[in-house]
C-alpha cells in the first residue's frame, strides 16, 4: 500500500511539473521512488541527478 501511495504523489509532482513545461523521464521517477523508499539516500540521489545532468552538457 505504500508503494501504491508514492506512486501517486510522484505522479501528482511530475503532473505539477509537466504543467510548468518540464518533462520527467522514468529514470528520474524511479530515483525519487527508491529515494522515498530509503533504498538510496539523499547524497546518493543527489549524485545521480547530478551525472545526469552532466551527460546533458
Amino acid at each position: 500500500m505504500k508503494n501504491k501511495s508514492y506512486d501517486k504523489a510522484i505522479e501528482n509532482a511530475v503532473a505539477s511539473v509537466e504543467m510548468e513545461g518540464y518533462r520527467i523521464d522514468e529514470q528520474s521517477k524511479e530515483w525519487c521512488k527508491k529515494l522515498l523508499l530509503n533504498e538510496i539516500t539523499m547524497e546518493e540521489y543527489i549524485e545521480l541527478i547530478k551525472n545526469k545532468s552532466l551527460n546533458y552538457i
